[in-house]
């Protein structure tokens, strides 16, 4: 069974590219930094993990995560290789994301974002009242949670 759930931040707002041909279909790249349980003296806290996901998923990443956001991912390890330029072999690993969701209110993510440097994150929307995000006026597809 390949199957894998991850819950940490986006390192940086996702990376949307679409697919070429008759049908074209959205991809999603985003990076999760996951805490360590247990940490060794001088070792690293974190593990960065490469996530990719497709269709409307990619869609609702790019128009809803953003950096910093804590979120929570299932799907499944893929793994693969390539030849680059200078004719050495790389390999990959990805998690591909099946279903990702919000694992943090919106004022408990903006309280961690506003701890973090101001580089330029995008300004957060304001929230409703019990800590659930807007959406955004025009949004008529269905929402994926």
């Amino acid at each position: 069974m390949n199957n894998v759930v991850l819950m940490g931040r986006l390192t940086r707002d996702p990376m949307v590219s679409y697919s070429q041909g008759d049908t074209s279909i959205a991809v999603a790249r985003y990076t999760l930094a996951v805490d360590r349980r247990f940490k060794k003296d001088g070792g690293p806290e974190a593990d960065f993990i490469s996530c990719v996901t497709f269709g409307k998923s990619a869609e609702f990443a790019e128009k809803y995560l953003r950096q910093g956001m804590k979120i929570c991912v299932s799907g499944r390890i893929q793994t693969g290789s390539y030849t680059n330029k200078e004719g050495n072999k790389v390999f990959t690993t990805d998690v591909v994301v099946e279903n990702h969701e919000f694992a943090e209110s919106k004022a408990s993510s903006d309280a961690y974002q506003a701890s973090q440097p101001a580089s330029d994150r995008p300004a957060p929307s304001a929230a409703s009242g019990e800590g659930f995000m807007n959406i955004p006026e025009g949004v008529t597809e269905e929402l994926p949670f």
